[in-house]
């Protein structure tokens, strides 16, 4: 450790000796993570930070005593009164019901937007690509994280995929305010929007909208499919991206990756109220309790903290110090390279190692400088994250019966719906895993025992919940097992259903 003499300038430097400490949650997790949260603390402590630390239990040992959630109720009140969360990693069980703790506390806390910034720090860490500095901007909230599942039949199990326009809207318009406020010079949205055409439509189409409003900084959009190619073998052609959830969580891992080390990246969850800071890797139970582990994920993600709660100026010598420490040549295991690395350290060691630099800024690396947000103009009103969204006209056109049904062949089946159908809902296709099978289908199509039936109102009419209600009558009375109903509404006249492939 460094001497008091040091540290008391470098708190002098950061200009927080006179500051009142800011409360925040700290949990210590399990595998590596009370080892790389000791390190980390103190670091921030050697640098100057005023923090006033509330710790709480999380993660294994309260799985094995049957708390499902991994976090007990009274730890949700240091949450809520500090608004502040640095988490270590913990070791979610498999299975069994039980449900991930960061997911949890995201979607509680309305963490909507996952920062993960992914740089390359050639030529100290191995990487292909020397210039990559993208930060991936991840929607953290909904997608197909909702988590809502259902087995249907036999051989169908059903994921919902929801995207919402408050959701779409917060996080891009997050990015873009993010690309400002860090002289970000361009903005990248990935979607799938040429298949999942509503979902990640109106992604795409929120996209379009929020970057109307920032002509200064560049947009675009990529399919993400080879939007990750690319991003895999070009990160330097890009600067801020920014996506729905699913995405989001493997590209920042990909990008991570690729920039050097998934174990180098910390990570930020904001919301309007609370925050949430961490490591992106996992808890590695298999290197805990052997001080090899290597801290800096969890290290750069309490950078990010600082910078949170407005203590820019630690932040700048804590980042500025480890980057002297990675220029140094002093590397744990997992970064450590012949002919590069000048000294191998395990988590304690490079602690102290970071801390014998705070002040240092590196030489060859760039040094990161953090300012405080200018003040806001008070003639000028906050810029809402999102825009309530006006009812439409609805109205109901017909219905989407799911129906398990196993060894029938496609036109038998569609002969027996005709059959129940009504003058005001008629039967107008038959698919199977989203391919229309009926009327006039192929026989080469796979079929499983899972079927969509689709009913409309004849062109122009309009049916009612009771209609609906009196064709599933008729459908169980028929001995078809019905699973589950999808109406068809159009919203101020535009369909709000797409049409099933080979339509």
């Amino acid at each position: 450790m460094t001497n008091s003499a040091t540290v008391d300038t470098a708190a002098q430097q950061a200009g927080l000796t006179n500051q009142a400490p800011v409360p925040i949650t700290v949990a210590r997790g399990d595998g590596i993570g009370p080892e790389i949260m000791q390190a980390t603390l103190d670091i921030l402590s050697a640098a100057g930070a005023r923090l006033s630390i509330q710790e709480i239990e999380i993660g294994e040992q309260l799985y094995k005593k049957g708390v499902m959630s991994g976090i007990e109720d009274s730890s949700w009140d240091s949450i809520l009164q500090t608004r502040v969360f640095l988490k270590a990693p913990i070791t979610t069980p498999q299975g069994g019901g039980v449900k991930s703790l960061n997911v949890t506390t995201r979607k509680t806390l309305g963490l909507y937007a996952n920062v993960r910034p992914c740089v390359s720090y050639h030529p100290f860490v191995d990487t292909k690509h020397p210039t990559m500095n993208v930060v991936i901007v991840r929607e953290n909230e909904e997608d197909l994280y909702a988590g809502i599942e259902h087995r249907q039949t036999d051989e169908v199990y059903q994921c919902l995929k929801l995207i919402s326009r408050p959701g779409s809207e917060k996080i891009i318009r997050y990015a873009f305010e993010y690309a400002v406020a860090n002289n970000r010079k361009k903005v990248t949205c990935f979607t799938k929007d040429n298949i999942m055409k509503f979902t990640d439509g109106l992604f795409h189409k929120v996209f379009d909208e929020v970057a109307a409003e920032y002509p200064q900084i560049e947009n675009e959009h990529w399919i993400v499919d080879i939007g990750a190619a690319k991003l895999a073998d070009s990160p330097e052609t890009f600067d801020v991206v920014v996506m729905p959830n699913l995405y989001g969580d493997i590209l920042s891992d990909v990008a991570a990756q690729i920039a050097g080390s998934v174990g180098l990246a910390g990570s930020a969850n904001i919301g309007e109220k609370a925050a949430m800071f961490e490591a992106i890797h996992g808890s590695a139970p298999r290197r805990a309790g052997q001080n090899l582990a290597n801290p800096s994920g969890l290290l750069l993600g309490a950078v990010q903290m600082l910078v949170h709660i407005g203590q820019q100026d630690v932040a700048q010598l804590v980042h500025n110090a480890w980057l002297r420490t990675l220029e140094d040549g002093v590397h744990t295991y997992d970064i450590f390279k012949e002919k590069v690395s000048k000294q191998k350290v395990g988590t304690q060691e490079f602690s102290e190692a970071v801390v014998a630099r705070i002040g240092q800024v590196p030489e060859t690396l760039q040094a990161v400088r953090y300012q405080a947000p200018a003040d806001a103009d008070p003639t000028k009103p906050p810029k809402p994250i999102y825009t309530p969204v006006k009812p439409a006209n609805k109205e109901l056109k017909g219905v989407d019966v799911f129906v398990h049904c196993a060894g029938i062949q496609p036109n038998d089946l569609g002969a027996k719906l005709e059959a129940l159908q009504a003058d005001n809902l008629r039967l107008q296709v038959v698919s199977n895993r989203g391919q229309k099978v009926y009327p006039q289908g192929f026989a080469e199509t796979f079929c499983t025992d899972h079927w969509r039936c689709r009913f409309l109102a004849p062109e122009d009419g309009n049916i009612t919940h009771q209609d609906v209600i009196d064709l599933l009558k008729r459908i169980a009375a028929s001995g078809l097992d019905f699973i589950k109903t999808e109406h068809l509404c159009t919203f101020d006249g535009e369909k709000g259903w797409t049409a099933a492939q080979g339509t």
